[in-house]
């Protein structure tokens, strides 16, 4: 009994203060802003109403709010699709033993390093100056005019940038699995003719499913949740092109001060990511296979 006590109070000791950081931070804000999707309240006045469910009724009715929904949806499709394969095909160059190969899983990683606003700043530069000016070379005229400025072109834009910074921190994790595959099964698919992409498909991929549920979680929810560098690489432009789910929610609540169907349209947001989230690791974790 008195160890089993000490065992509680050595893990409350590490954990409890995470716990109550997590329950007041993130816990209360979650219930408040539920409560709060049932009133009226505009972010400022310190008197509101209860409105009971018309929010949620506003918000199925607001167009501008499923418009960005849907490019949110085209947005993470991108996103996940390409960060997922090019994480990928790094992390299996970069298990190869390659001279020099540390080197170069530094150099991918650093981006993840750069916060979104730095990041939006520094690439909104880079395609409003620096590749227009390689631009004027004929060989790279798709760079002559400004990427973000065409409405064509600044949501592929930040699609780039998010799998420029995403790819190396998904990469250490397919890393991860790629080491853990035990390397009597790769040489034995090798003694059997297996070798190339048919190895990867029928060998590597099944067994590095963990490492695929991970990531894909991790970018479903970073693609969703998109805000910092929308704001600051396009912010919302051109023509309100890319205005993604999230700063929606966040005008409709902060700049517009209807702050419960603000509310009400991110839990709707919440939820809609939830479920896409829990089918995601549900199908992917089916697809585990042990070595």
């Amino acid at each position: 009994m008195k160890k089993k006590r000490n065992q509680v109070l050595l893990f409350l000791g590490f954990a409890g203060p995470a716990i109550l950081a997590f329950v007041f931070v993130i816990g209360w804000a979650f219930i408040n802003g539920v409560f709060m999707s049932f009133t009226d309240w505009n972010g400022i006045s310190e008197h509101f109403n209860v409105v009971g469910l018309s929010n949620y009724v506003k918000a199925f009715h607001d167009v501008n709010f499923w418009e960005s929904l849907f490019r949110t949806f085209k947005y993470a499709i991108g996103v996940v699709l390409a960060v997922n394969i090019l994480a990928f095909l790094l992390a299996y160059l970069l298990t190869k033993g390659y001279r020099g190969q540390g080197v170069y899983r530094t150099g991918f990683f650093i981006p993840n390093l750069i916060g979104g606003v730095v990041l939006g700043i520094v690439w909104k530069f880079i395609f409003s100056e620096a590749l227009v000016q390689l631009g004027q070379i004929p060989l790279f005229g798709t760079f002559a005019g400004n990427w973000l400025s065409d409405p064509n072109t600044a949501m592929l834009a930040m699609i780039i940038v998010a799998v420029w910074q995403m790819a190396g921190y998904l990469m250490i994790i397919y890393m991860a699995g790629i080491i853990a595959v035990p390397k009597d099964v790769c040489e034995a698919a090798s003694l059997d003719g297996a070798s190339g992409f048919y190895a990867i498909r029928k060998i590597i991929l099944p067994l590095i499913m963990p490492s695929i549920t991970i990531c894909s979680f991790l970018s479903i929810k970073a693609a969703f949740m998109v805000y910092d560098v929308n704001l600051t690489l396009t912010a919302g432009g051109p023509y309100k092109s890319t205005i993604m789910a999230s700063m929606h929610v966040y005008n409709k609540a902060f700049k517009y001060n209807d702050f419960g169907i603000g509310q009400a349209e991110a839990l709707i947001l919440f939820l809609i990511v939830a479920v896409i989230t829990v089918i995601q690791v549900t199908v992917t974790k089916k697809k585990e296979v042990e070595a």
